[in-house]
């Protein structure tokens, strides 16, 4: 299996993605504007167990660019939801690998009490099962308010292990079982290779949940989030205004409509909000430090926004 990460892409035209009102070519760069903050992603921190091929942010175990971000940090931003009234139905929690910031349950937990839904990103690996207990209280307390996404590249060992690394599948698939037993809510995200088109990949990881005894839907996007790969490298094209009517694409149906994310970057003094979970370290899509500044619109002055979210279609909330 050859994936995407791995193959060689055109290299990107240095003209493309510099001006964020205009394309190289001249056109109207195209822009989505916050219709309501559905999803608030709180980045618990770049570090993570282990380093995989092609990760979105490079997280890893030496990668400490964003900082663990803190239980009272997180607080803050809940207050101003309440506060200000914003109809934020979820709190998503991603890293880096969420399970090594030592406040992730308790960040959890809060955001439960007050009545948000909670979807956290993970490999399933050791830090997650090193916090199941604090996982299981917590699921027992709030019951299907809770979800846990498990990250799991391909369905097949070596598949998977190409990108994560050797000896990756036997700890992640204890977690994944382990959630499955204690009746957390549950969804899978992948990646599709090159070469595999999304049916072929649904029913390769149907074959996986069924031999596993996982009760998972694979053909729901809900169960099984497929994301497009992406490479900031590779020339992808420009999303002009026009490009809404050619594709046939909603600006509203965009992840930028209805969320933002929070970062916390090494030395800082404070979190910064930025327009989404896959830019962590653009500085130009700062949009402030409260929810309140973070209001406007978002021009699609990345090669992210046009693979994952225009062309790809994905939404990392997933209709979790």
């Amino acid at each position: 299996m050859v994936h995407a990460a791995l193959a060689k892409r055109p290299a990107p035209d240095p003209r493309k993605f510099r001006d964020p009102r205009v394309t190289a070519k001249g056109e109207a760069r195209a822009a989505v504007a916050l219709t309501c903050l559905r999803t608030l992603w709180i980045n618990t921190g770049s570090l993570c167990n282990i380093e995989c091929v092609g990760c979105y942010i490079e997280s890893g175990p030496r990668n400490d660019r964003l900082a663990y971000i803190t239980r009272a940090e997180v607080s803050a931003f809940l207050d101003e939801i309440e506060r200000d009234r914003l109809g934020t139905e979820e709190i998503g929690f991603t890293g880096g690998e969420p399970f090594m910031n030592r406040d992730m349950a308790a960040m959890a937990g809060d955001a439960l009490a007050r009545g948000f839904r909670v979807l956290i990103l993970t490999n399933a690996m050791a830090p997650l099962w090193n916090n199941r207990q604090a996982v299981a209280d917590l699921n027992r307390r709030h019951g299907g308010a809770l979800s846990v996404r498990v990250s799991i590249d391909h369905f097949t060992p070596d598949g998977h292990e190409a990108v994560r690394g050797p000896g990756s599948w036997a700890p992640m698939m204890r977690g994944l079982q382990w959630l499955a037993a204690e009746g957390v809510s549950l969804s899978v995200a992948a990646r599709q290779p090159l070469g595999e088109t999304e049916a072929q990949t649904r029913a390769g990881f149907a074959r996986l949940f069924a031999s596993e005894d996982i009760a998972l839907d694979a053909r729901s996007p809900r169960d099984l989030v497929v994301f497009p790969d992406m490479d900031a490298a590779a020339d992808v094209p420009e999303i002009t205004e026009a490009c809404w009517g050619i594709l046939g694409v909603a600006p509203n149906s965009m992840m930028c409509a209805t969320s933002r994310m929070v970062v916390k970057r090494k030395g800082a003094e404070r979190p910064v909000v930025l327009p989404c979970t896959l830019l962590p370290y653009d500085f130009r899509f700062e949009m402030g430090a409260t929810l309140a500044e973070a209001g406007g619109s978002v021009h699609l002055n990345h090669p992210h926004c046009a693979t994952f979210c225009v062309l790809g279609g994905a939404n990392c909330s997933g209709g979790a």
